[in-house]
């Protein structure tokens, strides 16, 4: 009998893009099943205890009938999954962080974890740097008054001008994949860097930046990236008192997490000029009700988080997905296991 496993996409990792990879990569007999779970059509959410998920417990129980090996993009293992999924062994969320995955579940369960870090680094890392010139330049406005028949010569008098980035201070508040790759193109750009990231030394940066703490990042940036991720100790972390820290007519980029920025902060430095401008592709809620503020704060550029949807994106976790199916099928150490400790336990 071929081994079966569930392929469970969406409209952005298509079912057929995690089976393709797999296929090139194991030369095993394999059986698919294929799920499609109906994000981005759909936001995802919370299903169960998890979050940042999309589709049906029950529809992903039922495909998992036999299934040894589930591999997924936003699809959700909850407790209710896993409890209706005997025969699984391995789940790779093929994601930076497995947010959709109850891990200490599937711990219990002897199912192990694997996740796909860095999938979209350079996707996220370039839409950042789409942002910071979209902002500094005032791109989105020129071109919405251009397409209402309006030419704005104004933005060529000295106050309402652009900004350069050679020669400035760009602050990047996180130095993993993605803030790594956006302080590699601003030296391409001429930019002194400076970082903020406690998990990282001087010596790992090298000469392309300096590392300081964040008040001093903030002091001497002009422009302020985030990379970081979502934690309890990062929630909030540019607020109202950090924002008047940064220099008149500096810019605000965030394609992290919407938890890490206080956005009323934001707007309201934005109404009062001290900021020149600000960039998100990530919010605190998602959609962006209609009432938000930010929707009618000036000089605001936004996308609808998706710094990290690229095709590249998608193939690149699809293949890093089928490397951890290969080398779980022939006994080897798997690359990005979130839980080792889930082999040693007996069902």
């Amino acid at each position: 009998m071929n081994l079966r496993i569930l392929v469970a996409g969406d409209h952005f990792i298509l079912p057929r893009i995690f089976a393709d990879a797999i296929r090139t990569e194991v030369k095993t007999v394999l059986e698919f099943r294929e799920y499609q779970s109906p994000w981005p059509g759909v936001p995802f959410g919370r299903i169960g205890e998890v979050t940042e998920a999309s589709g049906s417990e029950d529809e992903v129980i039922q495909a998992l009938d036999g299934v040894s090996i589930y591999v997924a993009n936003h699809a959700p293992l909850t407790k209710k999954v896993l409890e209706g999924a005997p025969d699984l062994k391995l789940a790779v969320i093929a994601r930076g962080g497995p947010t959709n995955a109850n891990v200490e579940a599937a711990t219990r369960h002897g199912v192990l974890v694997c996740n796909a870090p860095g999938r979209n680094a350079t996707a996220t890392a370039e839409h950042a740097m789409s942002l910071i010139l979209a902002v500094l330049r005032r791109i989105p406005e020129s071109h919405a008054a251009l397409a209402q028949g309006e030419w704005r010569g104004d933005y060529y008098e000295y106050d309402k001008c652009g900004l350069e980035l050679e020669n400035s201070t760009a602050g990047l508040i996180g130095y993993g994949a993605i803030g790594s790759r956006v302080a590699r193109m601003l030296r391409g750009f001429g930019c002194q860097i400076l970082v903020y990231d406690p998990y990282v030394k001087a010596e790992t940066v090298g000469d392309l930046a300096q590392v300081v703490e964040l008040n001093e990042l903030l002091s001497r940036s002009r422009i302020v990236s985030l990379h970081a991720r979502a934690t309890p100790e990062t929630r909030g972390m540019i607020g109202t008192k950090q924002v008047a820290a940064m220099p008149a007519g500096s810019v605000v980029i965030n394609c992290a997490r919407g938890t890490l920025v206080d956005y009323d902060a934001i707007c309201d430095a934005l109404d009062s000029g001290h900021l020149w401008g600000a960039g998100f592709d990530v919010f605190p809620e998602e959609p962006i009700p209609a009432n938000s503020r930010l929707l009618k704060t000036p000089h605001l550029v936004m996308t609808p988080h998706i710094a990290g949807a690229s095709r590249q994106t998608a193939e690149k976790a699809a293949r890093i997905a089928a490397g951890e199916v290969r080398r779980f099928l022939d006994h080897e150490p798997l690359e990005h296991c979130v839980n080792p400790e889930a082999a040693i336990v007996k069902r």
